[in-house]
């Protein structure tokens, strides 16, 4: 999809001699637009549960809600064994959100009848349950908290990159370390990379998606015309053209309208 989303967005800005992007720019301007486009799954989706739930959202092959779902599953990691750092367990670093944390008694991850969900808390919550024995986590009862990281940064989430897991220690004493906590989440899509292979006879680079660090979008392809336009919004401030970003933002607008 990327080779042609690319080719879309530059037969635009070529109609009326608007400019060029060279593909370290498109790279660039393509990841903000795929990022853009995926967080607002998440509020689109927010929304739509709201109109279903007042009965303005149909079913079966109308059924939003399940096309949202279904795009989100797609950045879902299940059951990812979180590593024990200083006095904390390090986050994936393309975690987006947390689902949910487990706590693992055997240290095995096999036996389910061991695994136990943790519950999130604030760190004020977890001060006030530490302080008393009648409220102190077990192990069959733990609890985390976020905490900063900032030996370990990744997009958007640089203050809050990892967890404390209490309690720090199994019934027998040893400390609970790497391969006791597992974490279920929603990652980051990855970066997309137009790659190229030299200059074709026409000047331009040539594609080449056996590149190793080939990577297209990781959208649907339906999101493929939402991807255009963002990207003609930020091509239009690169090139300085108001109006490239003029053309963008009326697509956009209309798009939005016809999909709310």
């Amino acid at each position: 999809m990327i080779n042609e989303v690319r080719n879309t967005v530059l037969a635009l800005l070529n109609k009326n001699n608007n400019g060029y992007l060279t593909p370290e720019e498109f790279n660039l301007l393509a990841k903000q637009a795929q990022l853009e486009i995926f967080e607002e799954y998440f509020y689109d989706y927010n929304n739509w549960i709201t109109k279903e739930n007042q009965r303005l959202s149909n079913s079966e092959s109308a059924d939003i809600v399940r096309g949202y779902i279904e795009v989100i599953d797609g950045f879902r990691e299940p059951k990812e064994q979180l590593t024990k750092g200083a006095d904390y367990f390090q986050l994936p670093i393309d975690w987006y959100t947390i689902d949910n944390v487990y706590f693992d008694a055997t240290g095995l991850g096999t036996d389910y009848a061991k695994l136990y969900d943790v519950d999130r808390v604030s760190t004020t919550a977890a001060s006030r349950l530490l302080r008393s024995n009648l409220t102190t986590p077990t192990v069959d009862y733990p609890i985390y908290f976020m905490v900063e990281d900032p030996s370990n940064p990744q997009a958007g989430n640089t203050t809050a990159s990892g967890i404390k897991v209490f309690p720090l220690t199994l019934p027998s004493g040893v400390a609970i370390g790497t391969g006791n906590v597992y974490i279920n989440y929603i990652r980051y899509p990855k970066d997309p990379k137009w790659t190229w292979l030299g200059i074709g006879a026409t000047g331009d680079p040539i594609f080449n998606n056996a590149a190793v660090d080939y990577q297209d979008f990781e959208l649907p392809e339906s999101d493929s015309i939402n991807l255009i336009i963002k990207i003609l919004l930020y091509a239009g401030v690169v090139i300085r053209e108001p109006e490239v970003i003029q053309f963008a933002k009326t697509e956009e607008v209309q798009t939005s309208q016809e999909e709310s």
